[in-house]
């Protein structure tokens, strides 16, 4: 079992989670941290974006959730990033919200298979939608961690995300955490970027992370290499955002 787990999520897509979960990983990594990835998005983009190539995956995350007699040891598998693993996805992994109707303790699925790994820290790049993946990765979590855009109808939506948060702690998982919340694709010569960011302060007050993501071309370059910001280019704005948020998750769970 991780030391702690965290989900990155937002059910709006194209706010970035994965570019997120990867580039926190890295980091963690860095700082000598065991780190593992667990992507819960049939799109699969933490597994492409940490250098593995999807079409030559064997089991995935599909498996290990529908399955009773795959291992977790037998998903996970290593990536570009020095460092990480990962427990890596295709699209395969949209049927797993049909096959699981049925199962028993279908929500616990993933809970139960993490259980089985040692990690320092595991990040789950929960898929943009609220539904069965979702939240089995809450179930599995120990806190979440929400990235939000700095664009119009940035805030719409996110009532109901910590409502779904709410119900889970309430039943299936009571030690869930919300983490905190971080600015992304901040443009500071935007002025909406800055009245996005005021309305995230007055919500969330200190669960706000000071760290902002700025727009960079260099973070969205980084994905098509299977390499973080760091190998990719580590003085660019996006790798010094990333290398601050990462501080600040560590003090903040602990790790």
């Amino acid at each position: 079992m991780a030391k702690h787990t965290i989900a990155v999520l937002n059910q709006k897509g194209g706010v970035g989670k994965t570019t997120t979960t990867i580039n926190v990983a890295a980091y963690l990594a860095k700082e000598g941290k065991r780190v593992l990835i667990v992507d819960s998005d049939p799109q699969g983009n933490a597994t492409s974006g940490s250098g593995v190539d999807k079409s030559s995956l064997g089991m995935t995350v599909y498996e290990l959730l529908t399955s009773d007699t795959v291992r977790p040891n037998e998903v996970v598998i290593p990536t570009k990033i020095e460092g990480i693993s990962i427990a890596p996805a295709n699209a395969t992994l949209a049927a797993a919200e049909v096959d699981l109707v049925q199962a028993l303790e279908r929500e616990k699925r993933m809970k139960n298979c993490l259980a089985e790994l040692d990690y320092d820290v595991a990040l789950i790049d929960c898929p943009p939608s609220l539904g069965l993946l979702t939240i089995n990765a809450l179930t599995a979590s120990d806190s979440v961690l929400i990235p939000v855009q700095a664009e119009y109808y940035a805030l719409e939506g996110l009532g109901q995300l910590l409502d779904i948060i709410q119900r889970v702690r309430g039943g299936l998982n009571v030690n869930l955490e919300l983490l905190g919340v971080v600015v992304t694709m901040f443009d500071s010569r935007n002025s909406l970027s800055d009245q996005v960011k005021k309305e995230l302060e007055n919500y969330f007050g200190d669960k706000l992370f000071s760290s902002v993501i700025p727009r960079n071309v260099r973070l969205a370059e980084a994905p098509s290499y299977g390499v973080s910001i760091f190998e990719h280019d580590k003085w660019s704005k996006g790798a010094r955002a990333y290398k601050q948020l990462a501080k600040e998750i560590q003090k903040r769970a602990q790790l």
